[in-house]
């Protein structure tokens, strides 16, 4: 049995902010568990609702030196559908109403917590074979375990595994404050390691000491080993690129399934999704106040309204956008200038637009399921999860070429009859409006051709199970070396 321990700063149910709460929740239920146990650490934030909090049992607590004080570390654990999770308590760091607030104070935090992970292991009774640390807040894992804990037995010999869910984000702070919060020496702090570009990086740390590096689609792995996609850290990746994996991210089907979501005003499948999604439509026409009518083509946009999104193109083009035969129906909330934009739309073309600024999970679910197309123009985008969703509908997503976005969503090609969506290459606006021109064209002029891409869209298998074979794989490689290291 190969015991696997993931540490994260964010996990569904109990806390979200983002997609990698999704990965760290969904993927640990889908391994093979005569194979592999895998359990979760992560904070115990006091804003974790009570529902799960109450749950929480108890384990231990100790005292650890941190940042020149003596530090009460509560560790706690519950079961959820057969995952173990544990829980670091410290009301100290994990007080507060949101689990990030500034960077120099999530820093100190996740400092913190990563050297909490590392000393509740041999309380816990449970020595991993592998840490798999998710993104800059537990870079400093493999750091501790290659100092002050290499010294230890009980720690000799486990492996580390650092998947990035974004590059763009990576835990900088100038070095001699991040030497002080870490009690790490002056051995650590070169450009080989944590010291990048006269500051401290957290997220550089577990690149350069974890024994396998992972990212969330393979196009996204090639992309960071370029200039302008990799952060400032292209050369690290470029030098570790034998160790840098891509693993597309999945989705859990079973959460978003047509045939069985309540949120839908009718469920279906790829046998009846016609008129199932016809129905849908007309639905949520009804409760945004959009002219009623199935038959209009409905795009939707579920996002965080920002540049990275490829909101930039939107803005380029949103009156030709508007001037389509097509109704447009937007989730999100971001940068106030987005957000005004469709406002300004909504109220302008009040038939045809819909601007919900403001996140809701259920009706989320209703565009997935109403939706005709969904616009996904990122400039980057390391996997992304919502084409995934819109493919299981049977809503075609119409994207940038890049990431995670150019390995799940294959063109519609019309003289092959081939495709799950629509897509573009160059980070244009005008192309964009192309490719979505294009979508709508076929929609309205080959509806069978339409309808066989969505049934084709929906009939892919993006669920968490190949994904959780990837990693069984990577982690029996790693073992694998491990074992053939010793024998030597």
């Amino acid at each position: 049995m190969k015991k696997i321990l993931f540490a994260a700063s964010e996990c569904v149910p109990f806390i979200k902010t983002g997609g990698l709460a999704d990965v760290v929740g969904s993927l640990p239920k889908y391994f093979d568990s005569s194979a592999y146990d895998v359990r979760v650490i992560l904070p115990k934030y006091l804003c974790i609702p009570e529902k799960w909090r109450s749950k929480m049992k108890y384990m231990t607590h100790f005292y650890t030196d941190f940042c020149w004080r003596n530090q009460y570390v509560g560790v706690l654990q519950m079961e959820l559908e057969g995952v173990q999770f544990y829980f670091i308590d410290s009301e100290f760091y994990f007080g507060g109403p949101w689990p990030y607030h500034n960077m120099y104070e999530d820093i100190e935090k996740f400092s913190f917590f990563s050297k909490a992970v590392l000393s509740t292991l041999p309380l816990i009774g449970f020595r991993p074979d592998v840490i798999h640390c998710h993104d800059w807040q537990t870079g400093l894992i493999p750091v501790y375990l290659n100092d002050s804990f290499q010294g230890d037995p009980f720690f000799q010999g486990i492996k580390t595994v650092m998947t990035i869910h974004n590059l763009r984000f990576q835990g900088t702070w100038n070095v001699e404050t991040i030497k002080n919060m870490t009690g790490l020496s002056d051995y650590y702090f070169t450009p080989d390691k944590l010291e990048h570009y006269t500051n401290g990086n957290l997220l550089k740390g577990g690149l350069v000491y974890a024994d396998k590096i992972t990212t969330v689609s393979k196009s996204y792995a090639r992309e960071i080993q370029t200039e302008f996609y990799g952060e400032g850290l292209d050369g690290l990746m470029r030098a570790r690129n034998k160790d840098l994996v891509g693993i597309v991210n999945g989705i859990d089907y079973e959460v978003y399934n047509p045939k069985t979501d309540g949120c839908l005003e009718v469920n279906f499948d790829e046998t009846d999704f016609q008129k199932g999604k016809r129905e849908n439509k007309a639905a949520l026409q009804k409760e945004l106040g959009l002219k009623e009518d199935p038959d209009k083509m409905m795009i939707g946009i579920i996002s965080r309204l920002t540049d990275q999104k490829g909101f930039d193109l939107v803005s380029c083009v949103i009156e030709e956008l508007c001037g389509l035969d097509v109704q447009l129906v937007v989730l999100g909330t971001g940068e106030y200038g987005y957000e005004e934009m469709f406002k300004h739309y909504a109220w302008k073309y009040p038939d045809k637009v819909s601007a919900n600024i403001f996140y809701s999970e259920a009706l989320s679910h209703k565009i997935y399921a109403a939706c005709d197309g969904f616009l996904m123009p990122s400039l980057f985008e390391p996997c992304g999860l919502s084409q995934l969703m819109s493919l299981r509908y049977g809503t075609l997503p119409i994207v940038r070429e890049t990431g995670g976005l150019k390995d799940t969503v294959e063109p519609y090609n019309e003289f092959e009859n081939t495709g799950t969506g629509f897509s573009f290459a160059n980070y244009n606006a005008h192309e964009m409006l192309a490719t979505v021109e294009y979508a709508v064209k076929t929609y309205y002029t080959n509806r069978s051709a339409w309808d066989e891409t969505a049934k084709r869209a929906m009939e892919r298998d993006f669920s968490w199970n190949a994904s959780a074979k990837s990693y069984e794989a990577l982690y029996d490689d790693l073992l694998k070396k491990e074992e053939i290291s010793d024998k030597q």
